[in-house]
């Protein structure tokens, strides 16, 4: 007899997708797993996220063919763009639609001057000013990636 070990990640990620059936059996299966999470409950982190959408970490090192002064910002840019993807839940803005509204966290330059502070989430019809890929389907999601991974908005944002 052999043994399957599941991330309760991968467990989470795949009850969120799964259809209606794939649902009762997790919860047969895992009968004391608490499947009802929302996902600003699951996505605490980029390796969270990259669980999420099924995607393996990666790290700086990774981006060691870019030039020195581009990888950190191209590495936060990654990591969030992952992030968004796994708060949106499978939602992608459609920029054909100018009555879909489109939300993104709102910084302003902290004070002592070491980087950035969430402000408040925006909304936009049909212009881009933060990147596409960055943008959430819900002003909570926005707010909650503003505030919970405000370090990789800096190391993104930063000169």
């Amino acid at each position: 007899m052999k043994t399957l070990e599941i991330t309760e990640q991968s467990a989470l990620s795949a009850f969120a997708k799964g259809s209606e059936s794939d649902r009762t059996l997790l919860k047969n299966l895992f009968p004391g797993q608490n499947f009802n999470l929302k996902i600003t409950d699951r996505i605490k982190s980029y390796a969270d996220a990259c669980a999420e959408v099924g995607y393996m970490p990666l790290t700086i090192s990774d981006f060691a063919a870019l030039p020195h002064k581009d990888q950190e910002a191209t590495y936060a840019f990654h990591q969030l763009t992952i992030i968004a993807r796994a708060l949106n839940e499978g939602w992608e803005p459609d920029w054909n639609d100018g009555n879909q509204y489109k939300y993104y966290p709102w910084f302003k330059h902290a004070a002592c001057g070491s980087g950035f502070s969430y402000v408040v989430f925006r909304f936009d019809f049909g212009f881009s000013s933060a990147g596409s890929r960055l943008y959430f389907k819900s002003c909570e999601l926005a707010e909650y990636a503003g505030k919970e991974f405000i370090s990789i908005y800096n190391q993104f944002l930063k000169i």
